[in-house]
């Protein structure tokens, strides 16, 4: 007898099986002839047969006899009793059975079996008529002739486990035996039938949805066409409709549009709350809401860009060469928020204009100066009246793109107020980790501003919170030389103010040396904003002689400026002999670029005391007091002038607020000088702080500070020596023109300058 493994079938005596080859191959290796005996052994799991254990079979099973065997390798057996395994054994892969016959129990007669069985086969006749196949089905279950034979041929359809098929064969009784199979097949009828209903539920839903959206969709292309042809009667409603379906926002933001659309329509035209309503979907619909596609950048085109509209700046341009590179390897917007720090007119809100142009991008500028209040930043919430967005997505409203270059302008002069702090507001906006869900107040809904290039400015660093100045990578914009701003004059403001008055090229005639006279007697600044209000007033006076018939091309003379500007050359502090001591030339910086200042000390008849003038802040008051310290240390032999006399320190021009510690090494030496009687030389100037041990310590500002010298004609200059790789920011016609001398300590600078010291 040959034992086959079978599992999740339901196995019953008195039931024709039908097994394919391919089937048969994993139940067992024999070749199955006609009439030949077979052992069924019902399997707990689905196992291969080299992991078959004695373990894993049920201790029922069923014989059965092979009646036919077809060309294709099927065959054909007739199950016939129930067996109960007595043991079990497993040998070289064979498995050999022990067992007994296990006879079912008839407690039911041949009447009671016929009933239940046609009331079973109507019941499922009934069912499967409901079906177009129902006809070729009808003819199969007619053939069954018990339900033993219906439960075998639905064994794959009935919702039973492989446990439950083998209960089905365990029971002992017929009755206990039908029950089961009864259950099962009422089951599935009933399962069958909500499966049907549901999905005949979920079918006519569909339809009815269909047939909705294709309503709508003909409603559309109809309204559509009406709009074309009476564009001026398309309604508000029908406006923003459209607006928000071709705007690409993002799942929320069109939750929220749609949601202020249907207040609208609830609301009507005449609501109070109308105009506010049309107002917040009239901004929304008007951003950029698509993702702009990454364009290629010309790394040499960019760099001609930036060479062609600014001359000079070699620093800054090679760091927003490097940002650029770095954007075009990633394909993203990448890298630090950008933050352009120096004086007026040097190029720093029109730089951005350039990266724009380079990039290929929209440009547009914030202007932040003055902003006290939070939602300037964030926006408005609109339950207040006159609520309005942020003026960062004002701005990108304007751009109309959702990447352009926006210029954060003078974040320097945001100032916070007891109602809000804007500068950490602005947190958000420039973080990279944030910034791709901002949400303004306003709108209530996030916006990526990920893609967005900022780059902000600002004049100095000292009033900006130190958050929001850690998110940004400082660029210093120095101020330009008389050189530069030269060039800048001659390729840049001329051109340009020429082109806004109408004159050619050929109607005006202005040499180099005029230009120098003007940069030099008529400007006073670390950029070219002067420079090129002088360049205007000359264009606009040549214009009136040009109206009036004047030959061409009209020459402008130095001796001619002030009529040109109708005023007097500006006065810049130029060094002049020092005859007295307690005059020492310094170097300060200002906003404005750098300048000279002359630190000036006396002695008066007094009780000690020392007088400060000048309008001098905390911090220069403070390095009043250490040189006056450090002169008396050095000095001991002068004590009794201190004692006997008042110090005077005066630092002109007295109407101008001074301060800074880099003047201290200044005042040591004017207090020095006094001391000890001895002139310092008016071609020497000096800048650094100083420590009450004498040590000179570094200061900022320094090529500004530098440029100032050589514009007061200062031959040498001290500096403290940790400043010396400051002097490579410093350009080279600057350095060529001064004598630049790092020190360490204040007895050094007494030494170059003449003032004895005792050892």
């Amino acid at each position: 007898m040959i034992t086959l493994p079978v599992y999740n079938i339901l196995m019953l005596p008195e039931v024709n099986y039908y097994f394919q080859k391919d089937y048969l191959k994993k139940l067992t290796q024999e070749n199955l002839e006609p009439n030949e005996k077979v052992l069924f052994l019902v399997l707990r799991e689905d196992k291969s047969k080299d992991e078959l254990t004695p373990g894993d079979f049920y201790p029922i099973g069923v014989t059965g006899t092979i009646t036919e065997a077809d060309s294709d390798g099927g065959i054909s057996i007739r199950a016939e009793e129930r067996v109960q395994i007595d043991t079990l054994e497993m040998e070289n892969g064979k498995i050999n059975v022990a067992y007994f016959i296990k006879a079912d129990i008839a407690d039911m007669d041949e009447k009671s079996l016929e009933e239940e069985f046609k009331a079973v086969q109507s019941a499922l006749l009934q069912y499967i008529s409901n079906f177009q196949w129902g006809i070729i089905a009808r003819n199969y279950v007619l053939r069954w002739k018990s339900l033993e034979d219906m439960a075998a041929a639905l064994s794959y359809q009935l919702n039973i486990t492989n446990e439950e098929k083998y209960k089905i064969l365990e029971a002992d009784t017929i009755s206990g035996r039908h029950e089961l199979i009864k259950q099962a097949v009422y089951e599935f009828i009933e399962m069958s039938k909500v499966s049907v209903d549901a999905q005949r539920a979920q079918t006519e839903s569909n339809e009815r949805l269909y047939r909705e959206d294709a309503i709508k969709k003909q409603i559309a292309i109809l309204q559509s066409e009406l709009d074309k042809m009476h564009p001026e009667s398309v309604t508000d409603i029908r406006k923003f409709e459209m607006k928000i379906q071709d705007s690409g926002m993002n799942e929320t933001a069109k939750k929220e549009a749609e949601k202020i659309l249907n207040r609208m329509k609830q609301e009507g035209e005449n609501s109070h709350e109308y105009g506010m309503l049309y107002d917040y979907l009239d901004f929304v619909t008007a951003l950029s809401w698509k993702k702009e596609e990454f364009c290629r950048i010309d790394l040499a085109d960019a760099e001609k860009i930036l060479d062609e509209e600014h001359y000079g700046l070699k620093k800054a341009k090679k760091r927003i060469i490097q940002q650029i590179a770095a954007m075009e390897l990633r394909k993203k917007q990448s890298g630090s928020i950008l933050l352009f720090v120096g004086a007026p007119g040097t190029g720093k809100t029109s730089i951005g204009q350039s990266i724009a142009k380079a990039l290929g991008r929209k440009y547009v500028r914030v202007s932040l100066g003055g902003i006290r209040d939070e939602a300037e930043i964030r926006g408005h919430r609109r339950t207040y009246i006159g609520a309005m967005p942020g003026r960062i997505m004002e701005g990108i409203k304007r751009s109309g793109v959702s990447n352009p270059v926006m210029v954060l302008d003078e974040v320097d002069k945001l100032t916070k107020a007891y109602d809000g702090d804007p500068s950490s507001a602005l947190l958000e906006v420039l973080d990279p980790e944030q910034n791709n869900t901002f949400t303004d107040h306003y709108m209530n809904v996030p916006y990526d501003l990920s893609d967005v290039l900022f780059i902000c400015t600002a004049n100095s660093t000292d009033t900006i919170p130190e958050p929001l100045l850690n998110r940004m990578e400082v660029i210093s914009f120095q101020g330009y030389t008389e050189t530069e701003k030269l060039q800048i004059a001659r390729k840049h403001l001329l051109p340009k103010a020429m082109e806004s008055m109408g004159i050619r090229e050929s109607d005006i005639e202005i040499d180099d040396e005029v230009l120098r006279t003007v940069i030099s007697d008529f400007t006073m600044e670390a950029g070219v904003r002067g420079l090129k209000k002088c360049m205007d007033a000359i264009c606009r006076e040549a214009a009136v002689r040009l109206v009036k018939g004047a030959e061409t091309p009209i020459h402008i003379a130095s001796g001619e400026l002030r009529d040109y500007f109708d005023t007097h050359p500006i006065h810049h502090e130029q060094i002049h002999v020092q005859k007295n001591p307690g005059i020492v030339t310094g170097l300060a910086w200002t906003k404005a670029g750098g300048d000279i200042l002359f630190i000036e000390a006396m002695f008066v008849k007094g009780k000690g005391q020392t007088i400060i003038t000048g309008q001098l802040g905390d911090v220069m008051k403070e390095s009043v007091q250490i040189a006056v310290s450090l002169v008396k240390s050095l000095f001991p032999e002068k004590a009794e002038l201190f004692e006997k006399n008042d110090l005077h320190i005066h630092v002109p021009a007295g109407a101008v607020p001074k301060d800074g510690p880099s003047a201290g090494i200044t005042l040591t030496a004017a207090i020095a000088s006094l001391v000890t009687g001895q002139r310092v030389d008016s071609e020497y100037a000096m800048t650094g702080e100083v420590s009450l041990q004498g040590r000179l310590m570094p200061i900022g500002g320094l090529p500004e500070k530098l440029m100032a010298a050589v514009r007061a004609g200062v031959k040498t200059v001290f500096i403290p020596k940790e400043n010396t790789e400051d002097l490579s920011e410093v350009a080279a016609e600057v350095k060529e023109q001064l004598e630049i001398i790092p020190l360490e300590k204040v007895t050094d600078i007494f030494e170059k300058t003449g003032i004895k010291s005792n050892p």
